[in-house]
Order: C-alpha cells, then sequence, then structure tokens
C-alpha cells in the first residue's frame, strides 16, 4: 500500500536519521531505500524529501547530525591543570561516542559509497575538524613541558586518530578479546603515546588513569 498519504509523526526527521545510520550501518547501502525507510517509521514517502531533497542529501545530514553529536560530548571535557588528563578524556569519550552511537560513527568515518552518495572533500573537512579538539589538547601538552616543544601537533593527532579509529573498529567487530579487553588496549595505547611525546613514564600513566577514570 502507498504511504504517500500517511500521516507524519511529529519527530519524523529524527527518525529517519537514527533508521537510515542503523540501515547503512547493518546491512550496507544497497539496503536502503526511501521506500524501506518510511515503512520502517511510519512516515509518508514524501518525507524524506521534504526533509532532506533527496536520499545523497538525508544521508549527508546523517554524517552532520554525528558530528553534531559528537561536539556535544567533546565540548564538556574541560581544559584544567593537566593537559594530558584533557587528552585522555576526549580519547575516551570518542570510544564512548563510537561505542554509544555505532551506526552513527560507521557513516562518519566508514567511507564507502552509500545510497549513490560519495564524501566529497568538504563532507571530509567536517570530519577532521573534530581533530582540533585533540590537536588543541596536545598543543597545550607541549607548552606544559609534559610533551617536547617541538612536537607537531598535526602530525601527532592524525596518528592519534589512526589510533583511536583503529580500536574503535577492532572492538566493533570483537576482535579485542582474551586478557586484555578495550578498555586496557586505550589505557596502554594513550600511555604509550604520551611517553613517545615526551612525557614522563610515571605522570603519563597518572593521567592516563585519571582521564579514563572520568
Amino acid at each position: 500500500m502507498s504511504t504517500a498519504n500517511t500521516p507524519n509523526p511529529p519527530n519524523t526527521r529524527r527518525l529517519l536519521l537514527d533508521e537510515a545510520a542503523r540501515v547503512l550501518a547493518e546491512e550496507g547501502p544497497a539496503a536502503l531505500s526511501a521506500r524501506r525507510l518510511v515503512k520502517a517509521v511510519g512516515a509518508s514517502t514524501m518525507a524524506v524529501y521534504t526533509h532532506f531533497g533527496s536520499m545523497p542529501g538525508l544521508v549527508r545530514e546523517v554524517m552532520r547530525e554525528g558530528i553534531g553529536r559528537f561536539e556535544d560530548r567533546v565540548g564538556v571535557v574541560g581544559e584544567g591543570d593537566d593537559p594530558v588528563r584533557e587528552l585522555v578524556e576526549l580519547c575516551r569519550v570518542y570510544q564512548e561516542f563510537a561505542r554509544a552511537e555505532p551506526e552513527v560513527y560507521a557513516v562518519m568515518f566508514g567511507g564507502s559509497a552509500m545510497a549513490g552518495f560519495e564524501l566529497t572533500e568538504d563532507d571530509r573537512q567536517m570530519g577532521v575538524r573534530l581533530l582540533r579538539y585533540p590537536r588543541n589538547a596536545i598543543r597545550r601538552c607541549a607548552a606544559a613541558g609534559r610533551f617536547r616543544s617541538d612536537a607537531d601537533a598535526d602530525l601527532l593527532v592524525r596518528q592519534l586518530f589512526a589510533q583511536m579509529h583503529g580500536l574503535a573498529q577492532l572492538a566493533h567487530a570483537g576482535y579485542i578479546i582474551g586478557v586484555y579487553g578495550p578498555d586496557d588496549v586505550l589505557a596502554g595505547t594513550l600511555r604509550d603515546f604520551a611517553v613517545a611525546a615526551g612525557d614522563d613514564p610515571e605522570r603519563a600513566a597518572a593521567s592516563v588513569r585519571s582521564g579514563l577514570a572520568g
């Protein structure tokens, strides 16, 4: 039966975004269609085009929404007097976001073509701009004498991003098993990262414990 005249629920936009993210992450782009989405949320077929203009527009908005949700989380991390602890907190928030919203995370950083939609350079820049939070923390670590004064924050933050993304992906896939779980790997990775950047091992370990404790 056609859903063209189906009344739309008041939170249709949010429902469509969440359902699109779920389908993309769990079943891939081939499973995503306007008809399927509106059937799942109880809306009309026009809802997708009314709210987003097109299916690619919907996918782009999923990414934008994800970035907004991520920034809401990192925005509560204060600078404080221990910049290494701040950096650790940001990485903890990153992992918490990836675990709490795996579908949205997969759309943000999955990198594959979705429903006829491919990330543009501007789209990727939206994601890269999130690196300003840990990059600024790294700069404060250097200014405070915790990291080497000549530490290249732009390079270090990209190395850290690669580590955090790899851990998030492997943890989601269930590959971090055995004696050490994802939290253990996160703690070790951040401690070693700080020490390699110039921090004292004992101070680094203390900051990591404090930052992961929340």
